[in-house]
């Protein structure tokens, strides 16, 4: 299935979706060789975004598997976002990362944050990366899977902190 009709049938997808929660909203679709990005625009939205973007995760997951059902091709990333959230998202964690990055440079002592999805800790990885003095690990199971940020020395301490090492950061 071409990136076209997957982002027709993830934006057909959507709007179905949007309908049936009564919501009056509109659908906007933006297509790359590699990503479908849906966007929700519209009035009283936080319905479809849900606690900490949970529901807005699952209507993602949905709208992925229902692409993913009428085609072979899977490579094309499908992101579903309403109202700017996951921007908005994006830039707090940005923010908060740093914030953890510099405590943890300034005070030697690693910092493990709560659980959060795949494509959070991405963010926290790739920001946490660009900063000298630090690194990050991801550690913990699905769905408690969190984000480490140690002295990028500390990796010979690690069980003077109580910590386990950790796989590698998140490819997302």
């Amino acid at each position: 299935m071409s990136v076209e009709q997957q982002a027709e049938v993830a934006a057909a997808f959507v709007r179905g979706v949007v309908e049936r929660f009564g919501i009056d909203a509109s659908t906007e679709v933006e297509m790359s060789d590699e990503q479908v990005t849906v966007s929700v625009t519209g009035e009283d939205l936080g319905l479809l975004i849900g606690p900490r973007g949970a529901t807005l995760d699952a209507l993602q997951e949905l709208t992925r598997t229902a692409v993913q059902r009428r085609g072979e091709d899977h490579r094309t990333r499908i992101v579903v976002d309403v109202g700017g959230f996951r921007c908005r998202r994006a830039a707090a964690l940005e923010a908060f990362a740093r914030r953890t990055a510099e405590e943890v440079r300034a005070s030697g002592m690693s910092q493990a944050l709560e659980p959060m999805t795949a494509s959070d800790r991405k963010i926290v990885h790739d920001v946490v990366n660009t900063i000298d003095g630090v690194e990050t690990t991801s550690e913990g199971t699905e769905p408690h899977r969190y984000v480490v940020i140690r002295p990028a020395d500390a990796g010979d301490r690690e069980g003077e902190a109580g910590l386990e090492g950790g796989e590698a950061a998140d490819e997302g």
